[in-house]
């Protein structure tokens, strides 16, 4: 599912315009960015929860050359899906 769909499935469901469930998918997102910036963690119950987590600096292969490449400390987001949401994923 890309946005686009997110968006129709959001209209549909709450019974929204297209240009109302834009806007209300743009500010979640927009909230969720913005606190994990911050450096919060955002959790939503019954679905899971991100946060920022640091990546320590490593060195890789380069696949194709064999070559070794210090990969940078970087930041990265992650996502642990809460118990429920599991749950129904694994039937």
């Amino acid at each position: 599912m890309n946005k686009v769909e997110l968006i129709e499935k959001v209209a549909a469901e709450a019974r929204l315009t297209k240009k109302d469930a834009q806007a209300a998918v743009e500010a979640v997102f927009d909230s969720v960015l913005e606190a994990l910036v911050a450096g919060d963690e955002v959790k939503v119950a019954g679905f899971g929860s991100f946060a920022v987590k640091e990546r320590a600096a490593r060195v890789g292969i380069n696949p194709t050359t064999k070559e070794k490449i210090e990969i940078p400390a970087m930041k990265a987001v992650a996502f642990k899906a809460a118990k429920p949401a599991k749950d129904k994923i694994n039937g």
